[in-house]
């Protein structure tokens, strides 16, 4: 049978899969300790491709597809379960410091090796057998059922990140880690492809080779990316969990605990309204903590009283005063450019000006400027 496209996929995947692997896992990283996690990571995601640079080499160099069908399949699913959680480990360590403690480690190596010694114990039926048939099509089914744990998992700590990031900061930081979901719901669909693909008839299995090089490609590039952005994430992700560990301790203690009802909650309304006469939501990434302490007040009641009374989240709040204020600019200076409302306004970049604008009032600055004008 004529394999030669499966070869030519395997010819092409495996240089790209070795040298993105080599790059993730040797790479320098800024000197610089809050980059320790990051490197981490990136080393995890490392190892991952060069296990499967080496399953691809026993693919191309063995001819093992030929020989024994039913043991390639076994191979590759172990393959993909050691894999998946590389993968959700090196995107959880970029959303939950400490996430790798050794006892989360020794449990799911054990969960490999008892997965590993299933399928080696399936090898071993007769061919082809009725046995190994449905032993084979259980392992896929475990296989499938880990992979998306982990993959909800991995979403559920994105969204309560992303839910801390619009509560505590003015500027999209959220935006800086929407790869990781992206990448997700694209491992969720191409883990399951590939668990059907490597079932595929000989003489189309190099559809599950060629399927893979897209998804790495995103990955690297996305690797490649965030390193510019990481150490504002990560600074934000330490800064709250040391929030949240200093409230914890007040919460234990009883007569601080006593105090939390002191007499800045009456006049809290006029507070945010001289704030907001003064243009102190023109300060570009002003965080929520920092507001408290300008307005003397408690980051955990400001944040519930913005949602209960003006209905949005902190990040919402301050663009859409930015936004109002920008449209004023707008009308009373209609030669004024846009970059430079941008920049008076607090937003970092035309670009987030641009875009916050467009989802406020349903079309561009510079539209809606023609409009009024």
């Amino acid at each position: 049978m004529d394999l030669s496209l499966y070869r030519y996929s395997l010819f092409m995947a495996l240089p790209m899969m070795l040298f993105f692997g080599f790059h993730m896992l040797l790479a320098r990283v800024p000197k610089k300790k809050i980059f320790s996690n990051f490197l981490l990571s990136r080393q995890l995601i490392g190892i991952a491709l060069l296990i499967l640079a080496t399953n691809y080499s026993v693919h191309l160099f063995c001819s093992i597809r030929l020989k024994d069908v039913n043991a390639t399949i076994l191979m590759n699913m172990v393959t993909y379960f050691l894999c998946y959680r590389l993968f959700s480990a090196a995107m959880m360590i970029l959303l939950e410091n400490g996430y790798m403690r050794r006892s989360r480690f020794a449990l799911h190596l054990w969960q490999w090796l008892l997965f590993t010694a299933v399928a080696i114990a399936v090898s071993l039926l007769p061919d082809n057998s009725t046995a190994q048939v449905c032993a084979t099509a259980l392992l896929a089914v475990w296989l499938v059922i880990y992979g998306l744990f982990l993959s909800i998992r991995l979403l559920r700590t994105y969204s309560r990140a992303t839910k801390m990031f619009r509560d505590t900061h003015s500027d999209d930081i959220g935006a800086y880690i929407r790869w990781l979901s992206v990448f997700t719901y694209w491992a969720i669909g191409f883990g399951v492809s590939c668990g059907v693909l490597t079932f595929l008839p000989d003489e189309y299995v190099f559809l599950w080779i060629l399927s893979s090089i897209p998804f790495y490609i995103y990955l690297y590039c996305c690797y490649q990316n965030y390193i510019l952005f990481y150490e504002r994430v990560e600074n934000a992700l330490l800064e709250e969990e040391k929030m949240a560990e200093t409230y914890s301790a007040n919460l234990c203690d009883t007569e601080v605990a006593a105090d939390m009802a002191p007499t800045y909650r009456s006049d809290i309304a006029h507070r945010i309204d001289e704030w907001i006469k003064s243009e102190g939501f023109c300060t570009p990434g002003i965080t929520l903590n920092e507001l408290s302490m300008l307005l003397c007040t408690n980051r955990t009641y400001l944040s519930s009283y913005i949602n209960r009374v003006y209905g949005v989240n902190f990040r919402d709040w301050i663009a859409g005063l930015r936004i109002d204020y920008a449209k004023r600019l707008m009308e009373q200076n209609p030669r004024q450019k846009i970059h430079e409302i941008a920049e008076i306004t607090g937003f970092l970049s035309i670009s987030h000006f641009s875009r916050t604008f467009s989802i406020k009032e349903g079309c561009s600055p510079a539209r809606w400027r023609g409009r009024t004008n």
